[in-house]
């Protein structure tokens, strides 16, 4: 019989694994597929598989032990998180956004999640939700020495404050009312392109500091770089900037650097994205902790509220964005938010109903009570790809960061266009994938639902504009979509493409499918057959399905057919250059190129 050892080492049946060895067996793969031949030098061959995020965070093929840095949980640079609270760990706020202009409905859907998961209130006030005058009965049985209280009132920000603070003290909770009164002129100013004074802002703050100990004034809200295509350590280098510019007014205005630290809090977006997600939220930690060295208030931490992307919500098939927000959630429970809003799944249709607030609040309660996921230190600590992510990211913001301060501070950056500038750069490089569906969409720029229909809901309050843009990742899938809906509306009948497939089955389905799939994704349906059958189609634009070898023996007399039949186009599916062949559709194709020139060879404006 054979005795276990006491200790079980893993791994210790193998032997040790080599960087070079596994560069030749990653080598051997990518000659199969022509990335790389016999005479790639193997230090070439990790190369050939990194890449980068769109604003340039290098994403590495291969990352090992030598590639995490040093760091502890709990301690600085605060990369990795802990939330302690007594015995365990206590999880994150489940912080709730209310927006409906009616305070009774608002009132209402805030005690009903207040009663089923959620911790905290996140009211949008002003002309992007509630009137400021309405607060008092919105929030009317709401304790507020028990649940916290989120402000987002943008140019009312003062009004709003004074308000709430009104509210809090005849109510007698000055000392334990907690929550934020969200005052960031800067990230006005990027939203709406008015220069905004800082020192309101700062007025709050110390106000708060001196009379109501639980409240923080001012809210870091960085999701407008990522509303506006903005990459990670865009977002981050923004937020920081704002950050000092914050603590330079605060501190200004009388309050100690601590003081001033204690004051912020930061609002980051997280998506489907989890990995890049999951690193930024332990680069912001990583770059405020630099921030709070360098001021004199070593050990000051951010607080983070994260938000899932709003850029990443469809309104086409938006049930797909349960998926979405799941990801991201996880993401931020992973990267150590503070607290983590879920955007409910018809968050792009309107204002959402009771059972879409539900499930963006439960997503968070699962992975809290039945995932555990909150009882875990730091999960990603020890993931070298993450740690090594976490810190390129971290190096990639402060350079934009400093970028910003050599311009003069954000305020300057944003009026003199190098922030809009920069990020426009960076959501063209991710516009070009999406419309290559190199990042693709599910249910908008992959497997659209033609027939769907979609869940009504009143309009949602428009949040006030002409700063940075606001941009959504399905935004052209789905106005090609909208085009072919109010030609459908007009005509009764939508656009349609006829798939012209040659040769037997197995020859013709992939790419029939492939071409369906992307004709589908304007909004245009499809019918298929042989050429012969094109006229009686009703369509005015065919496509060619089949294989190589069948194109080169009938492609040029089966297009030949189909100009014949009245086709104002034929496209064909795959590469190769034929008489009568007018376009190609591919992997890796310009698609939103594809389907604004069949739409507008089918005469749809």
């Amino acid at each position: 019989m054979t005795v276990p050892p006491e200790e079980l080492e893993l791994a210790a049946a193998f032997p040790p694994a080599e960087r070079d060895r596994w560069r030749e067996m990653v080598k051997g793969v990518l000659r199969k597929s022509g990335a790389a031949t016999d005479d790639t030098p193997l230090e070439e061959v990790e190369g050939l598989l990194a890449g980068a995020s769109y604003d340039g965070v290098p994403i590495p093929a291969l990352s090992t032990a030598g590639d995490a840095p040093p760091g502890r949980p709990g301690l600085a640079p605060y990369v990795r998180e802990v939330r302690p609270d007594g015995e365990g760990l206590a999880g994150w706020d489940v912080r709730q956004r209310h927006a409906h202009p009616d305070p009774a409905v608002t009132r209402e859907a805030i005690l009903a999640d207040l009663e089923n998961g959620a911790t905290s209130v996140w009211l949008a006030l002003g002309d992007a939700g509630l009137p400021v005058r309405a607060l008092p009965e919105a929030l009317r049985g709401v304790h507020l020495d028990l649940a916290p209280v989120v402000l987002d009132a943008g140019a009312l920000t003062a009004e709003a404050a004074e308000a709430f603070l009104a509210l809090v003290t005849e109510r007698g909770n000055a000392a334990e009312a907690a929550g934020n009164l969200g005052a960031d002129p800067l990230g006005l100013a990027a939203r709406t392109g008015t220069a905004v004074p800082l020192e309101p802002a700062a007025a709050l703050a110390v106000r708060c500091a001196r009379e109501f100990p639980g409240l923080r004034a001012v809210t870091v809200d960085a999701t407008v770089h990522h509303d506006a295509g903005g990459g990670d350590a865009e977002e981050l280098g923004g937020a920081v900037a704002a950050g000092v510019a914050y603590l330079r007014a605060l501190t200004g205005a009388g309050l100690t650097v601590e003081e001033a630290f204690a004051q912020i809090e930061f609002r980051l977006a997280v998506n489907a994205d989890q990995f890049l997600s999951i690193a930024k939220l332990r680069a912001a930690r990583r770059l405020w902790a630099r921030v709070a060295g360098v001021s004199g208030a070593e050990g000051a931490e951010a607080r983070i509220h994260a938000v899932t992307s709003s850029a990443m919500m469809t309104r086409r098939d938006p049930w797909v964005n349960m998926l979405r927000t799941t990801v991201a959630t996880f993401a931020a429970g992973v990267g150590g938010a503070d607290a983590v809003t879920v955007q409910p799944f018809d968050a792009r249709l309107g204002l959402p109903d009771d059972s879409a607030r539900r499930i963006a609040r439960n997503t968070q309660t699962l992975l809290l009570e039945e995932s555990s996921l909150a009882r875990v230190v730091d999960p990603a600590g020890g993931s070298w790809y993450v740690e090594r992510l976490s810190e390129d990211l971290a190096q990639a913001a402060w350079d934009w960061f400093t970028d910003i301060e050599g311009a003069g501070g954000l305020a300057e950056a944003l009026g003199s266009g190098l922030v809009g500038g920069r990020l426009a750069e960076t959501w063209a490089r991710r516009r070009t994938d999406i419309a290559r569906r190199k990042a693709p969409l599910t249910g908008v720029s992959e497997f659209p639902n033609l027939a769907e229909t979609l869940p009504e809901r009143d309009p949602a309050p428009r949040a006030p504009g002409g700063g940075l843009p606001v941009v959504r990742y399905a935004q052209d899938f789905e106005a090609l979509r909208d085009r072919s809906d109010a030609h459908e509306a007009d005509t009764g009948t939508r656009p349609r493409v006829f798939l012209a497939t040659l040769g037997p089955i197995a020859a013709h389905t992939a790419r029939a499918s492939f071409a369906a799939n992307l004709f589908q994704a304007g909004g245009i349906e499809t019918v298929g057959g042989p050429p012969e059958e094109f006229a009686a189609s009703g369509a005015a634009v065919a496509c060619l399905c089949s294989g190589d070898r069948i194109y080169e023996e009938g492609a040029a007399s089966a297009a030949r057919t189909l100009k014949d039949a009245g086709a104002a186009r034929v496209w064909l599916a795959g590469r190769g250059s034929y008489d009568g062949v007018d376009g190609h559709v591919f992997a890796g194709c310009d698609a939103i190129a594809v389907l604004e020139t069949t739409l507008g060879d089918l005469g749809v404006n």
